[in-house]
């Protein structure tokens, strides 16, 4: 299993790296995508892969970060293609909850970054909430750069609109959530190929595991299980479908 979306860089998970890699493993997640918020985020998540062979990153500047980063600092993230642990542009996007009046900024880098995307030919991971609509207008002007809409807590309406665009969804611990039928129904029109699971940890621990309030690696088996009931399939089946799926989407065999 691979969990396609943590924070290792993290202090809650950084401090006790080595026994959160060796949870991950006796979980049977064998692989993780460590994704970064702000440059120096960035060349910290390379520095927590060197060596690790489980281990890869994403670079890219969240959209709650744009008031503290310079758009000069951009050409940044371009140095870091050449290195082998990046396999993909993120978390990048839109974000009108917090941060709506830097809503021109969040334009500027989330452009900025998918033409870095386009040109590397790297795939991107997006952070979206309640911006589907500007989201995906944006993304019509990129139409080589494959997308994974992460943590989506969104509607099966949305999640049909962004499927129909041609991307994937990636979904977390909310799915588990006692509250969460809607989304549960997005999971439900998401064909099992199309989607990713991912803990986005050290956030959004899922249910049974909630009051473990450090999300970590490990747990991305029970969001993996809902998908399954979900489903109406095996736990062996989710976990190779979706392990093959994020394989090919990352480009990591």
């Amino acid at each position: 299993m691979i969990d396609t979306h943590c924070h290792l860089t993290d202090p809650r998970l950084g401090a006790q790296l080595d026994e959160v890699l060796s949870r991950a493993l006796k979980a049977g997640v064998r692989r993780m995508i460590s994704v970064s918020t702000s440059i120096g985020d960035a060349v910290d998540c390379i520095a927590v892969c060197a060596g690790r062979d489980q281990l890869r990153c994403s670079v890219g500047i969240h959209p709650n970060y744009v008031g503290e980063e310079d758009l000069a600092a951009l050409p940044q993230l371009r140095g870091l293609q050449a290195n082998p642990a990046v396999v993909a542009i993120g978390e990048i996007g839109l974000d009108y909850h917090y941060g709506r009046e830097l809503r021109d900024r969040q334009f500027e880098f989330f452009q900025m970054q998918l033409q870095i995307a386009a040109d590397f030919n790297r795939p991107v991971i997006i952070h979206c909430r309640e911006a589907v609509e500007d989201a995906l207008a944006v993304l019509k002007q990129f139409p080589t750069v494959p997308c994974v809409f992460h943590c989506f807590t969104g509607t099966a309406t949305e999640a049909r609109r962004i499927l129909d665009a041609g991307f994937l969804l990636g979904f977390t611990g909310p799915i588990t959530y006692k509250k969460s039928d809607e989304l549960r129904e997005a999971v439900r029109v998401t064909p099992i190929d199309r989607l990713l699971v991912e803990t986005d940890a050290p956030y959004l621990s899922p249910e049974p595991m909630r009051k473990q309030k450090v999300n970590e690696p490990a747990l991305v088996a029970h969001i993996a299980a809902a998908v399954a009931d979900l489903k109406k399939v095996s736990l062996e089946e989710v976990d190779r479908i979706t392990t093959e799926t994020a394989s090919r989407f990352f480009r990591w065999p």
